[in-house]
């Protein structure tokens, strides 16, 4: 999945510059900010794909997923670094990245290096360089409350985990992998619980987001509602 997209649209004329749209996996996020992005002409960012590049990057290195300053360390020597002409090609060190970090070990350890400090604040500080151009919709899961906490519109997609494990699903049978739903589902519930207790940015909703529950919602209708905010303001 692309990292950093540059994408065509209707510019926004406005005070909205910097986006920022956060929540749990399978929440529709991605899907979605790239279709904001798309419409009103900024760029997408999916943080997501940082920490999955660390984590790809430690499995192949052997590095210890327990081991905080080692991670760290390594994200600091490989900075994440773009190139394609729609900047969507992702490279870790020397590894041009594609279908890797979608690959189920990185799925199952993901959340365990994006808990650690040391990592983070490596990630967090290229994510807020990124965004000092403005015209972007950042995506992840502490966007909102940690990376941009100045963002001109913050959002927050939800669903319940039943209807977000049906969403991973589909995704993993496209892919070619042999799962089934109560996997699935028990996976996306670890992952929730992971992600909403780490010590260091834990995924909650900002103070001040829009908050939109997507289960019963089309990508359309969720895009629609965060335009009419983006509007507003």
């Amino acid at each position: 999945m692309p990292w950093l997209i540059v994408l065509r649209g209707t510019p926004l004329s406005g005070k909205v510059s910097v986006i920022a749209l956060d929540g749990p996996v399978a929440s529709g996020k991605s899907v979605v900010g790239r279709e904001l992005a798309r419409r009103l002409a900024f760029r997408y960012l999916d943080t997501g794909v940082m920490y999955r590049a660390i984590t790809w990057l430690a499995l192949r290195c052997g590095t210890s997923l327990a081991d905080e300053e080692s991670l760290g360390n390594l994200a600091n020597r490989h900075p994440i670094r773009l190139s394609g002409t729609e900047s969507n090609q992702v490279w870790v060190g020397e590894h041009q990245l594609g279908p890797e970090l979608r690959d189920a070990r990185v799925e199952r350890q993901v959340s365990l290096v994006s808990r650690m400090p040391q990592v983070r604040r490596v990630l967090v500080q290229q994510q807020r360089t990124l965004a000092k151009e403005g015209n972007i919709v950042m995506v992840g899961r502490d966007i909102g409350t940690v990376v941009l906490p100045n963002a001109d519109v913050k959002v927050y997609l939800s669903a319940s985990p039943e209807a977000r494990a049906h969403r991973r699903l589909k995704d993993l049978v496209d892919q070619g992998q042999d799962v089934d739903f109560q996997q699935v589902l028990g996976e996306t519930i670890q992952r929730d619980d992971m992600d909403s207790n780490r010590a260091d940015s834990p995924l909650r909703p900002a103070e001040d987001a829009l908050t939109l529950d997507t289960g019963e919602l089309t990508i359309d209708q969720v895009v629609e509602q965060i335009l009419a905010q983006v509007h507003r303001c």
